[in-house]
C-alpha cells in the first residue's frame, strides 16, 4: 500500500503478527517492549532494502580462490535517530541490522492541551555529511508535529530528505499528509495506517501510549 508514493505498509507476515501483539490492550509490558523491537527490526529491513544503502565492490580470498564481493560502503555514514522516549523501543531491532550506525537521540514532548511539540533533547551533530543515510525511529505518527521537528533539525544540519527514511509502527492521515506535503522525498515505513485521531491527539484505534506501555508509566 502506498500514499503519494512515499508511505509504505509492507505486507510482511511478521510485521502483521507483531502489530497485532502491540495493539492488544492485554499484552503485558514485558512482551510489549520486545514486540516493538521486532517491529523495529522488520520495518528497518523493509526500509533499507530498496537501494538506500550504497554498495561497493571488491575482491576477497576464499579458502580456495579469489571471488568478487559486495559490501555496504563504509565511507557513507548511516545514522539512527530514535525519538525519545518511545523510539528507544525500536532502536534495538534497527541496531541489530545496522550495528555500525551512529545513534543520535532526539527528545520531544507534546503539550497535552495544544498538541504542539517541544524539543527537550537534541544530540544531533552540528553538521551532517550530505550523503548520510538517516533512519528516524518514531513509533506513533499522530499529528506529525514531533516528526516535523526532527526532520527540520536534520535538514538544517545538512541531511538530504531523499536519504531520510522513517520507521513507524502506526501512522494517522494528519501526520502523513503533513510530512508528504513538506518533505515529499522522505519515505515512511509503517506497520499500519489508522483512520483518525481522538480529541487529545491519540491515534484511533492505535495502540495507546507506546512510551507508557513500554516503560510501565501508565
Amino acid at each position: 500500500m502506498t500514499l503519494q508514493a512515499t508511505v509504505y505498509v509492507p505486507p510482511h507476515p511478521l510485521i502483521q503478527h507483531w502489530l497485532g501483539v502491540v495493539r492488544d490492550r492485554h499484552t503485558p509490558g514485558a512482551l510489549f517492549r520486545p514486540a516493538l523491537g521486532e517491529l523495529g527490526r522488520w520495518l528497518t529491513y523493509e526500509a533499507v532494502r530498496r537501494d538506500w544503502l550504497p554498495l561497493t565492490a571488491t575482491t576477497v580470498e576464499t579458502p580456495l580462490a579469489a571471488a568478487t564481493a559486495t559490501f555496504i560502503d563504509p565511507m557513507v555514514p548511516v545514522v539512527l535517530v530514535p525519538i525519545l522516549r518511545a523510539g528507544l523501543t525500536l532502536l534495538e531491532g534497527s541496531q541489530n541490522l545496522l550495528p555500525l550506525a551512529r545513534v543520535y537521540h532526539f527528545g520531544v514532548v507534546r503539550d497535552e492541551a495544544t498538541l504542539e511539540p517541544t524539543i527537550y533533547l537534541n544530540k544531533l551533530p552540528a553538521q551532517l555529511d550530505p550523503d548520510t543515510r538517516v533512519l528516524v525511529l518514531d513509533p506513533m505518527l499522530a499529528t506529525g508535529g514531533t516528526l516535523m521537528a526532527a526532520l527540520e533539525a536534520l535538514v538544517s544540519r545538512g541531511a538530504q530528505p531523499a536519504y531520510i527514511r522513517v520507521v513507524a509502527v502506526i501512522a494517522a492521515p494528519p501526520a502523513l499528509q503533513k510530512i508528504t506535503r513538506h518533505y515529499p522525498q522522505v519515505q515512511i515505513y509503517t506497520a499500519g495506517i489508522d483512520e483518525t485521531l481522538n480529541e487529545v491527539g491519540f491515534i484511533v484505534p492505535g495502540l495507546g501510549d507506546a512510551g507508557d506501555r513500554s516503560f510501565g508509566t501508565m
